[in-house]
């Protein structure tokens, strides 16, 4: 894979992941980011396989009346570039292998 840019928002959006807000509202409101903008990287980091995602059961969601949640988890490769990310912030966030 091809090196290039990985946006401040992606990071920002794989560690709020690795911190445990796990769909997207949260994620919307921890980071202040737009759902423009959270959805489309979630996407992009699910592809390259940094994150999975789950929907939850119907009933779970129909039972507490709102639609049902997709929850995202960052898979082994997300835990160890996010250790990446830490351990060399500006660097790995330039040398980021993400499209």
């Amino acid at each position: 894979m091809g090196k290039s840019y990985l946006s401040y928002s992606a990071a920002v959006i794989l560690r709020t992941v690795a911190n445990g807000y796990e769909y997207g509202f949260d994620i919307i409101d921890i980071t202040g980011l737009p759902s423009g903008t959270v959805y489309p990287a979630l996407r992009r980091l699910e592809d390259l396989g940094y994150v999975d995602s789950k929907w939850e059961k119907h009933e779970i969601a129909q039972r507490e009346l709102r639609p049902p949640r997709k929850y995202y988890r960052l898979t082994e490769a997300g835990h160890q570039f996010r250790f990446e990310i830490s351990r060399h912030d500006v660097r790995a966030l330039r040398e980021a292998s993400i499209p």
